[in-house]
């Protein structure tokens, strides 16, 4: 295959789940937990990368767009681990209890807080026994060797 499959290969996997997550949150109504929203982000950097990829030669657009791939892998696979009880997630938005230390009668019954606060430690949906984090750390992996392919294509 060719550099430019391979980048639109990449480009369009990582477009496929950022609209496929914003279609669970605008559609579904799944709104993200902090976690999730921070998953994103690298995908729409690797789509900007992807797009500039397929204007500009070389090997360094390729590697980028592997590196964001695989910052959303790592993050997706911690989200999951933090989802399934394997580790300790984020304190401002996992159960942690610890978190509740200090705050009176008055701070726990305020109607300040958000009303859409979503954990990042609750699995909210999932296919196959994985979760949503799961499946992007899955498909991101998949997209980072891809994305190495058309390096090793553009050398």
């Amino acid at each position: 295959m060719t550099r430019k499959i391979y980048i639109l290969a990449a480009t369009g996997g990582s477009a496929a789940l950022l609209l496929g997550a914003l279609a669970f949150q605008f559609i579904g109504g799944l709104a993200p937990c902090p976690m999730c929203l921070w998953q994103r982000w690298p995908h729409l950097v690797a789509v900007l990368i992807g797009l500039l990829a397929l204007r500009f030669t070389g090997a360094l657009l390729p590697a980028a767009g592997a590196l964001a791939a695989l910052v959303t892998a790592a993050i997706g696979a911690y989200h999951a681990g933090v989802e399934q009880g394997w580790w300790p997630g984020p304190s401002s938005c996992t159960g942690d209890a610890g978190a509740l230390t200090g705050l009176g009668g008055a701070d726990l019954l305020s109607t300040d807080a958000p009303t859409n606060l979503v954990m990042c430690d609750e699995i909210v949906w999932s296919l196959a026994g994985i979760s949503m984090a799961g499946w992007n750390a899955i498909v991101s992996a998949l997209l980072v060797v891809v994305w190495l392919k058309a390096l090793r294509v553009s050398r």
